[in-house]
């Protein structure tokens, strides 16, 4: 099903009772967020805010805030669909045969819808403010947390091309509003923006850049999507083969770049490389942590046109689960098959929320020799974005990669600390703080396969008979002690039924954590137990969510994990520059007390029902 627009999604979402609307004055600053951070955290109704203080267009957010809504946008009946249409269109098939060729004229007919097509009349450009006209304040763009440094526009979907090549490309780069017509451009070092505008800059010349807000499902999902660097395959090509026709675009009124002729908003403009950079941030991510002020490009505005009734869409990322973690799922079920294609042992794969789509990847494998594990999981970490993996779990293909409790549980009875782990390094994301150095850090692959025989020490020349056999798992009981041993600075801490012991830890020298490991690994509480997770003291470590979410974003896993005893320890306390980590530690995102309160009181004059609350 192929939505015209945005607003056509909406009114269908209205129908089903999943998107409601809000006529009380709310602010644009923090409020919208902490209502709208209730709704997506609990699968509640997307929101339509029709009063937004100081602004004349209303705002929609969370409207792609479910795993259902997703799959109704890209029009399929659930998100494994996704991958059943990129199978379909990848196995061409038939042989020489008149039949076998004929099979194949549906598929190539769906391939045909990629390029997009240009119209003369935009809806996105029936009203445009030209020059001194342009005044971003008056749309209403969201301050979404406390330290942020201004509002952000959240779901942007950049367009730029290549100076050289011409090849277009959009990516969805949060964009900080400076002034009435300056925003910071976040393009992170690996991004094709940032390699659009380098050529730019070889070549003396302006980059010419326009923001698109809205378009439809499908467009604002491709712009998120991990595309590869086929030629002629862009965002509006994977929109336009979701959707099942071509993409509708017009030429920009200022830019010559192709726009979504059915966005809502689209801002044309400029960067100049030649410009000094502006420092941009902090921002509230969807690490859940602050990346703090860095230097960006500035993008000038020198147009923006919208409808003449649009809606200006926000998202709010942040602690998971957020919105975003729906258009992850999206994208590990889309180039799944792509990903089966170049490493076919491949089973499922799956990016939890907790580890915020790159810091942790459980992928299932049809394992047939010893080393299996290893072979995929470094194929994984060449493979695109995939670059960006932090820890990767192998396991077997019997074993369900969504089920975030029965993976770890997998993991401590077939994986041995040490034997069945392995850290390497690699490129890492920008966003990533805790990284022994920006955008370069430490990777953990661990093996939680059944075990052959040459894995585990057995002699060389044993094998596996005809039938396959491998070793049987290895009688690991894990075991909760009931008396815990005290430490300097431990706040709170339990131990798991499956082998996990987790603690919270106010840290406040070097070296704190692996004098904690090596004590509690040596006492006989550790007895039953084979991870030793050691978190911030913000940690709530009855949550195990929480404790994985603030492990994974406080690890360099070179660094920060090691063998203690018969432990695997996971250090996920804050580094201290007295252990030599020199970049500045950012806060958790945590809302003001005092608009937790607002949204409190005012929860039933927004009209809005308890259960969400």
């Amino acid at each position: 099903m192929a939505f015209p627009d945005i607003q056509s999604f909406m009114r269908l979402l209205e129908q089903r009772g999943e998107l409601l609307r809000v006529t009380t004055p709310v602010s644009r600053e923090l409020e919208i967020t902490e209502i709208a951070d209730r709704m997506v955290k609990q699968g509640g109704p997307a929101l339509l805010f029709e009063n937004v203080t100081g602004s004349d267009y209303p705002v929609a957010i969370g409207l792609l805030g479910t795993k259902e809504r997703v799959a109704l946008a890209l029009g399929v009946e659930d998100l494994d669909g996704l991958a059943e249409k990129v199978r379909n269109l990848i196995d061409l098939s038939g042989g020489g045969s008149k039949l076998g060729l004929l099979s194949n004229v549906t598929k190539l007919r769906d391939a045909m819808n990629l390029p997009p097509r240009r119209v003369r009349n935009a809806p996105a450009q029936e009203v445009v403010w030209h020059g001194d006209e342009v005044d971003l304040s008056k749309i209403p763009v969201l301050k979404c947390w406390p330290l942020d440094g201004g509002p952000f526009v959240t779901l942007p979907l950049v367009i730029t091309k290549d100076p050289e090549t011409g090849e277009r490309n959009m990516g969805m780069y949060r964009v900080q509003v400076m002034s009435r017509n300056t925003t910071g451009m976040h393009w992170q070092r690996h991004k094709t923006g940032t390699k659009h505008l380098e050529k730019a800059k070889k070549l003396g010349k302006r980059l010419e850049v326009a923001v698109a807000i809205g378009g439809d499902p499908a467009l604002i999902y491709a712009a998120t999507a991990p595309l590869p660097p086929v030629p002629g395959l862009d965002e509006f090509a994977l929109a336009g083969y979701l959707r099942g026709q071509r993409y509708p675009v017009a030429r920009g009124i200022t830019v010559d770049l192709d726009v979504p002729a059915n966005a809502e908003f689209v801002l044309e403009g400029y960067v100049d490389p030649s410009e000094d950079w502006v420092m941009e941030g902090p921002f509230g991510d969807h690490t859940g942590f602050y990346t703090l002020p860095d230097l960006y490009p500035h993008f000038h505005v020198t147009a923006v046109t919208m409808r003449r009734n649009p809606v200006y869409l926000a998202t709010i990322v942040g602690r998971p689960p957020m919105e975003d973690a729906y258009l992850i799922e999206a994208s590990e079920r889309l180039f799944l098959p792509a990903a089966q294609l170049i490493i076919p042992e491949i089973v499922d794969y799956h990016m939890p929320p907790a580890g915020v789509a790159h810091n942790l990847v459980f992928v299932s494998i049809k394992k047939s020799y010893p080393g299996q594990a290893y072979k995929v999981a470094n194929g994984l970490f060449g493979l695109g974005q995939m670059m960006f993996a932090k820890v990767i779990v192998v396991l077997d293909e019997d074993v369900p990669v969504t089920d975030f409790d029965a993976v770890w549980r997998e993991v401590t009875q077939k994986a041995v600390p040490g034997r069945d782990t392995l850290t390497t390094r690699g490129p890492i994301d920008v966003l990533d703080h805790s990284s022994r150095g920006w955008g370069y850090g430490g990777k953990l692959i661990i093996d939680a396969t059944t075990k052959r025989p040459e894995e585990v020490g057995s002699a060389a020349s044993s094998r596996p008979d005809q039938a396959g056999d491998v070793l049987s798992p290895e009688g690991f009981t894990p075991r909760a002690a009931q008396d815990l041993p005290t430490f300097d600075g431990v706040l709170a801490q339990r131990q798991t039924l499956d082998g996990y012991w987790l603690v919270a830890l106010h840290k406040t020298r070097a070296g704190q954590a692996r004098d904690l490991a090596a004590a509690f690994a040596a006492h006989p509480a550790a007895h039953g137990i084979r991870h030793l997770l050691i978190c911030d003291d913000q940690t709530d470590v009855t949550d195990i969510q929480d404790v994985w979410w603030t492990i994974l974003n406080n690890i360099d896993a070179e660094r920060d994990v090691w063998v203690q005893g018969e432990l695997l320890a996971w250090d996920g306390a804050q580094k201290l520059p007295q252990e030599g980590f020199v970049r500045e530690w950012p806060p958790k995102i945590v809302m003001d007390k005092d608009i937790v309160d607002r949204v409190d009181r005012l929860w039933n004059v927004y009209g809005l029902p308890e259960q969400w609350r």
